[in-house]
């Protein structure tokens, strides 16, 4: 099914290209901006390429356009994730790390991104994120090491510490709500959402130096129980998340730091998680 829609889709954006209905990067950067992106802000942005609709020159135009609205004094930051399976069956299998020729698997944008001049990769085996921008050594710097991916040493937190934006282009946060588990790594979470293995892996850092590093991931019996979707009435209610549309697609962009207080609060007043989004008890499922 999922084969169908995107052959489906592929046809619709040659059709638009040959009638000439594409989108140029001016009108990219002017929805962007009237998302609320601005120059000096540092954003994590997950993209479904195919939802915008076609676009001349490209992923390589949507970066560009990224690039030119929050200029040099920002920092644009996407995720690089080895993998679009499970983390388990992944590093299960894996022979190392590279941090320069491990391809990202989130889509053609942050491969193209992750390939330019001057780009920074965190080096974790994981969840690794590239960034380039005035912030970009301070959010990829101390990612290696962590046994979780979502620690404050880790991009996703330290997004919230420097007041950071994440845009989410098409996609939703149950396909990509990567920051959501910053909650998990923040407090003594009540679920076991890591499996109990310790992974070692192998990595080979820019220089080509080898090191062992020991990780944990996800464990694919709750990961099965995520509602990720079911938060988004309360993020919207507590204003750190607003809707638009960039071209054709649906988008929503975020207030890192507020929705990780907001994660932080909710958890505590009601046991509020992706897994129980409505509350421990259910007590918020007639206010969502």
């Amino acid at each position: 099914m999922k084969s169908v829609k995107k052959k489906l889709r592929n046809r619709e954006l040659q059709i638009q290209a040959k009638s000439k209905q594409g989108y140029q990067q001016e009108f990219l950067e002017k929805e962007l901006r009237e998302l609320g992106i601005k120059a000096g802000d540092h954003v994590l942005v997950h993209s479904a390429l195919s939802k915008i609709g076609y676009i001349y020159g490209g992923a390589q135009t949507l970066v560009n356009a990224l690039l030119n609205v929050i200029t040099d004094r920002g920092t644009l930051l996407m995720p690089s994730f080895p993998t679009s399976g499970r983390n388990k069956d992944y590093l299960e299998t894996l022979y190392a790390f590279d941090l320069k020729k491990t391809p990202s698997q989130m889509g053609k944008a942050t491969e193209i991104f992750r390939m330019l001049p001057g780009v920074k990769r965190s080096f974790h085996p994981t969840d690794p994120v590239c960034a380039l921008g005035s912030e970009a050594e301070y959010f990829i710097s101390s990612h290696f090491g962590e046994i979780t991916p979502y620690t404050e040493q880790s991009p996703f937190r330290k997004l919230c510490n420097k007041n950071g934006k994440i845009l989410m282009l098409g996609t939703t946060l149950n396909g990509a709500g990567t920051n959501l588990h910053t909650l998990e790594d923040a407090v003594d979470f009540k679920y076991s959402v890591y499996a109990e293995k310790i992974f070692e892996v192998k990595m080979i850092d820019a220089n080509g130096n080898i090191s062992i590093m020991e990780t944990k991931v996800h464990n694919p019996v709750f990961s099965a129980k995520r509602n990720c979707d079911a938060l988004k009435p309360i993020f919207e209610k507590e204003n750190v998340l607003i809707n638009g549309k960039i071209g054709e697609a649906e988008s929503m962009l975020i207030d890192a730091n507020g929705m990780f207080n907001v994660m932080l609060d909710y958890y505590k007043k009601y046991g509020v998680t992706m897994y129980t989004p409505y509350g421990e008890h259910q007590q918020l499922k007639s206010q969502v």
